[in-house]
């Protein structure tokens, strides 16, 4: 028994998958896929993808959003989880890694429930703001590059309606945010925002040693 969250070593994370995960064939091949890349460390673990498409489930979210696409394996374990007529506003800036989540959204009849922006986010979200969205999305998923965090959750937690869910990815940042010799832009970007959310009243928070490491923020 133990007091504090476990670690996982290599053997008990394969038992977790084995006695837990429920993956998709196109899940998992679109996670094949993607390891073979050079960014594959970019990627999401296959049981936080599932973790995340249930709490859309738990909150009955239809509109979500979801920062920062890479080859879509988040954006595609949410779509399928969404109600028929549900809608992801994704963003992303890259063509090339889109495609691939494009091949595999379709293939799981999901392409209609997203709808993908190649732009700045930022340009993205305020657009949304701009055209009267406020309040309107269920659920978010912020996983893009560090500097900007802070600038995302507030636009996100903007279009989010009260008793919305941000989960925001990288929290942990492979154990990098406590190792006092880690100076670069990201690692402090990441401890600034999670020192910053701490103090936050607008929200509800948890950091889930998930992965590596997924804060809840539910919007009061």
């Amino acid at each position: 028994m133990s007091n504090k969250s476990i670690n996982l070593t290599d053997t008990l994370h394969q038992y977790l998958l084995d006695s837990s995960l429920r993956e998709s064939e196109t899940l998992k091949a679109l996670r094949q896929e993607t390891a073979q890349l050079p960014t594959a460390n970019m990627q999401i673990a296959p049981e936080q993808g599932q973790f995340m498409a249930l709490l859309v489930q738990l909150i009955d979210a239809k509109n979500t959003i979801e920062v920062g696409v890479y080859t879509g394996y988040s954006a595609l374990a949410v779509a399928m989880a969404l109600p028929d007529n549900g809608q992801i506003l994704a963003c992303d800036i890259s063509e090339e890694y889109t495609s691939v989540a494009r091949r595999y959204w379709q293939q799981a009849g999901v392409e209609d429930k997203i709808d993908l922006h190649l732009a700045p986010a930022t340009e993205t979200l305020k657009r949304a703001i701009n055209s009267g969205k406020n309040s309107s999305f269920d659920f978010a998923f912020i996983d893009a590059d560090k500097e900007n965090y802070c600038e995302y959750f507030e636009l996100c937690l903007t279009l989010l309606r009260p008793g919305g869910l941000i989960a925001v990815d990288n929290v942990l940042w492979d154990g990098a945010v406590v190792d006092t010799q880690k100076q670069d832009v990201d690692t402090c970007a990441i401890r600034a925002f999670n020192q910053q959310l701490l103090s936050d009243d607008r929200v509800d928070i948890s950091m889930v040693p998930i992965a590596d490491g997924l804060t809840l923020a539910r919007k009061r």
